[in-house]
């Protein structure tokens, strides 16, 4: 189901009830959409979870439906705040996934809901924006004052926006597409994109919030949403340094820190990734993975050590504890700043 978290059904869902499973995060990472790199990164699959958990307790608690059930610790399904060391696996409820087929150059919405009936995953991911940081999409597909901004280009520096934006792209396909809401709409079956996108904001709010009182700037995130029974819920993992970019004096506290430093550091593989999206769309590729001819190059050890330390100490600062031996937040920022 995903790259870097290790997944378990406990009971399936059916089309007339959601089951029971567990989501195992584990130290893997992905970027690019590239799947599981060659290393590994410590303490990164406890910090995710630790900070999934607190999100989603704090999304109950505003009166936001979740899929979440609570931590594993002890054998036991907990809150965040019982678990006495950093867990590394949440339980939750499950939904119906069914299969995308992919026909003639093109993905089979129709087939996927007609299988999934009114138990699913929506296949959509649902993309909030509050800033707009070097390296975000989003500068790709339109100029600033198509997002209300007064400026002809965009900076070499991130961009507060005025209001957020909330986007709509591909969940499920080879290469994630942005849609317009027309499509986003037929895509996402009985749930709709009104309703998507007031949840999201909802959902942006709360960690925005919470971010702000832990002195880190929420840039943007993405949430994924189960229907089941006319009820829209937040799926997979809320507010984490994976899904969502924060930053923190300035500095980014999150997957995008590797990600940039793949770009200064190893060009060509970037490049090479860049090129198989392109040839893939063009050829009507399903993978474009299998274009790619070279490989990612390994992480050097105190870059593995950096990160790792940036992920415990932002997940420290961020739920207001001390559940991971780690330097403080300020201290792993500097450090990071010079990779």
């Amino acid at each position: 189901m995903t790259s870097v978290k290790d997944f378990q059904v406990d009971e399936p869902a059916s089309p007339d009830a959601l089951g029971q499973g567990r989501f195992s995060f584990t130290d893997d990472y992905s970027v690019f959409d590239w799947g599981k790199m060659p290393d590994t990164i410590p303490k990164k699959g406890a910090s995710l979870c630790a900070m999934g958990a607190f999100n989603f307790e704090r999304l109950e608690a505003a009166g936001v439906p979740t899929h979440y059930r609570g931590v594993v610790a002890g054998g036991e399904v907990v809150s965040i705040d019982e678990a006495e060391t950093a867990p590394t696996e949440m339980a939750i409820d499950l939904t119906q996934v069914p299969d995308l087929p992919f026909v003639e150059g093109s993905y089979d919405y129709d087939a996927y809901h007609d299988a999934a009936g009114e138990n699913y995953l929506v296949p959509l991911e649902i993309v909030f924006r509050n800033v707009v940081p070097v390296g975000s999409s989003l500068r790709s597909r339109g100029s600033p004052s198509d997002y209300g901004l007064d400026r002809a280009e965009w900076p070499e520096e991130p961009v507060d926006l005025p209001e957020p934006v909330v986007e709509f792209s591909t969940k499920y396909e080879e290469q994630d597409r942005y849609l317009d809401r027309t499509e986003a709409d037929r895509i996402a079956g009985l749930a709709t994109v009104d309703d998507l996108e007031s949840l999201a904001r909802e959902v942006n709010r709360i960690v925005t919030d919470r971010a702000e009182e832990a002195g880190f700037v929420h840039q943007d995130g993405k949430i994924e949403v189960l229907y089941f029974d006319g009820e829209l819920r937040v799926a997979d993992v809320v507010g984490t340094f994976d899904e969502n970019r924060f930053s923190y004096d300035g500095q980014q506290v999150s997957k995008e820190v590797v990600r940039q430093y793949y770009k200064r550091t190893d060009p060509e593989w970037v490049t090479a990734v860049s090129e198989a999206k392109v040839e893939a769309r063009e050829r009507d590729v399903a993978d474009w993975r299998t274009l790619v001819e070279v490989a990612p190059k390994p992480l050097p050890e105190h870059v593995i050590d950096a990160t790792g330390d940036l992920y415990a100490a932002g997940a420290n600062a961020y739920l207001g504890t001390d559940l991971f031996e780690a330097p403080t937040i300020a201290s792993a920022v500097d450090r990071v700043r010079s990779l």
